[in-house]
């Protein structure tokens, strides 16, 4: 080639020989034609790795200049395909442009026809260069031409959060998609996370109450009270202080997403999260008679005539002392609590300042039950065999029921009827406003040891090992519920669901439909203590030492929260579990956490503001490691030391700032 001057490769010599033999020896021919091919020299320069080197294919002689070199660097690798043009002739252009030209007037069938002629020729090379180059632009986001309406409608078939969580992230297009509130209503019905009263109505201006929701404005938490802890019935109000949905302070949710985010969370906290605290109550090995969890307090009461109030982190607040004997009963409301033990006193305290300022005398046994059916007004059962009415802002007694033989060992209240068991047998259902006995129920062979009100049903436990269910209205025998083999200590009743614990440690879940059994559940070696359930999960405590939760729906056990040497008392609420347990000598009390912080739980950011890139910025969701627990892997919980009753200063029991899933404000 002119102006070049470099020595032959090997290849070369061997081509320029063989083609001399043959013009020598031959006359032409296709065998010829071929090998003259492979004689001519190669281009300066190594072939690019993704395709061959192409041939010159214009005549030297018309341009008087040699053909460019090929570029030193390789092709682009697969995932950004591109034509080389650094050996295209000068008239290349000039050709393509009436080959573009051509295919631009041709019709369908025949773009097709040539199209499929020109792959046909093609090599193995090229047809991966083609089809490299072709894929990216068959790919489509089908939510940049559908309508919003045909979008939204697509996204309703998606029931998995995890993955709406991350198709938020695909792109700004996307996220507006999924910011759609009617896309984590449905979501939220799908996975039963209605909205509670306290969610709907605390903190909401007056003028939005009156907005239509998707569920119904009544709060199932309201309907019973029949497990420790719980609060007394009082009609919806715009106030719902003493709500379990959470602490007053928590701000109320915005939207479905942040109410579906809270839920989710919560729930997942549940199965493999959280974070707890202990702290010692005693060193002597008391007994706990009574825990309760408010909105504000926890308040355990003891038999060495103390009762010790918490906030809600477990940090000691004050003690109760002004009992002679051990405590044996409590009920709080609001910053009031009501007590009575084994002196026959029932005392009226503030749990502010720790004054009593009441003492109720009247009992003339031990005070083994108390309830309270509004504010102002206090009912106390007695080994005297009688219930008293107290009102405990004047601290008087206002009536006093008289008609159990024995012991009265429970109670229960709803507006203005309390029903109460006793050791004699029967259960009593009466008119507080009245002052006399409606009903006997009469039917259990021995002591009534706990029982369940609604407003309809009276359901009693017994040592007889059955569970009864009665007619509030006519003091009638419904069902008998057969199946413990030993004392029925242990009741709640929400709506149509019963659950029972027994002294043979197993837990039953009812149907009161069908009035049969739903799961038998083998929960502890020794007696169920403590009991309660809510519409998502059972928790129960036996003198195994163990704390074990229970899926409701199914059955299946979720976790062991708790082991210790027995255990006396659990409550929990949506975002939180407290139990009084013995270890060794000593009195301990475990409060645990499943809420994400306070600050981060809601974030709702306009989509026309500009979203935050640092990941620790505010907005971010940030509570349990989810995107462990959505592997499998289950999460540490967060001990703290032992600390005994009089510290304040215990760490923080919020989760660990980890992102999860819910992390969608950056574009990715």
């Amino acid at each position: 080639m002119a102006g070049y001057s470099r020595p032959l490769s090997f290849s070369e010599r061997r081509g320029s020989i063989i083609s001399e033999e043959l013009s020598l020896n031959t006359n032409g021919g296709p065998t010829n034609h071929r090998m003259e091919k492979m004689a001519q020299p190669r281009p300066r320069g190594p072939p690019t790795p993704s395709m061959s080197t192409p041939a010159p294919d214009f005549d030297q002689t018309l341009t008087g200049s040699p053909p460019p070199p090929p570029t030193p660097a390789a092709s682009p690798g697969p995932s950004h395909p591109q034509a080389d043009w650094s050996e295209a002739a000068e008239d290349e252009d000039y050709f393509l442009a009436h080959v573009r030209q051509h295919f631009q007037r041709c019709s369908g069938p025949q773009r097709n026809r040539l199209l499929a002629d020109l792959l046909n020729m093609c090599t193995t090379q090229q047809l991966s260069f083609v089809h490299q180059f072709v894929s990216p632009l068959l790919k489509k986001d089908p939510f940049t031409s559908l309508p919003d309406e045909l979008c939204l409608r697509i996204l309703s078939f998606i029931d998995d959060p995890q993955v709406l969580a991350r198709s938020s992230q695909v792109s700004r297009r996307w996220r507006d998609l999924l910011s759609d509130d009617v896309t984590w209503k449905n979501l939220c019905v799908k996975h039963d996370y209605g909205r509670r009263l306290s969610e709907v109505y605390y903190g909401v201006p007056a003028y939005a109450t009156s907005r239509p929701s998707a569920y119904p404005l009544t709060d199932p938490d309201h309907a019973n009270h029949s497990f420790p802890g719980a609060l007394p019935t009082a009609p919806p109000t715009l106030q719902t202080s003493r709500s379990f949905d959470g602490s007053s302070s928590r701000p109320k949710l915005r939207s479905y997403k942040s109410h579906f985010k809270q839920r989710y969370l919560v729930e997942s906290a549940w199965r493999t999260g959280g974070a707890h605290s202990t702290r010692t109550i005693t060193q002597d090995g008391r007994v706990v008679t009574s825990l309760h969890l408010t909105p504000q307090y926890i308040v355990v009461a003891l038999d060495n005539a103390r009762i010790h109030i918490f906030d809600r982190e477990g940090n000691a607040l004050k003690t109760l002392q002004g009992h002679v004997m051990g405590v044996w009963a409590m009920v709080p409301w609001e910053d009031n609590l009501v007590s009575g033990g084994c002196d026959r006193d029932v005392r009226v305290w503030d749990m502010k300042t720790g004054n009593c300022l009441h003492t109720l005398r009247g009992h003339t046994s031990t005070v083994r039950c108390l309830k309270m059916s509004d504010a102002n007004t206090a009912i106390s059962g007695s080994r005297d065999t009688t219930l008293r009415v107290w009102d405990i802002r004047q601290g008087v007694c206002r009536n006093v029921l008289v008609g159990h033989q024995a012991s009265v060992r429970c109670l229960e209240i709803k507006g203005d009827i309390v029903v109460s068991g006793s050791y004699d047998a029967t259960a009593k259902i009466w008119s507080i406003s009245e002052g006399r006995c409606l009903h006997t129920l009469s039917g259990h062979f021995s002591q009534i040891y706990a029982i369940a009100f609604d407003g309809q049903r009276v359901v009693t436990g017994s040592l007889d090992t059955s569970v009864r269910v009665w007619n509030a209205h006519t003091g009638e025998a419904i069902a008998v519920l057969q199946g413990h083999t030993s004392l029925v200590g242990q009741l709640q009743l929400r709506g149509n669901t019963l659950v029972t614990g027994g002294s043979d440690g197993s837990v039953r879940v009812w149907s009161l439909e069908k009035m049969c059994p739903i799961h038998r559940l083998a929960a502890h070696d020794n007696s169920v203590t403590s009991l309660q359930f809510d519409d998502t999960r059972v928790v129960s405590g036996g003198s195994d030492g163990r704390v074990k939760v229970w899926d409701v729906k199914t059955g299946h056990l979720v976790r062991e929260l708790i082991t210790a040497e027995s255990v006396w008392r659990v409550v929990f609420e949506d975002e939180k579990c407290v139990a009084v347990a013995n270890r060794g000598n000593r009195v301990m009390m475990e409060v645990w956490s499943f809420s994400p912080p306070e600050e981060d739980a809601y974030p709702e950011r306009p989509a026309s503001l500009p979203q935050p890139t640092d990941k620790s910025s505010a907005g971010r969701l940030l509570a349990v490691d989810y995107r462990r627990s959505t592997l499998g892997i289950p999460t540490a919980a967060t001990p703290v030391e032992d600390q005994d009753v009089d510290m304040r200063d215990a760490p923080s029991t919020a989760p660990p700032n980890n992102s999860t899933f819910f992390d969608d404000d950056e574009e990715h």
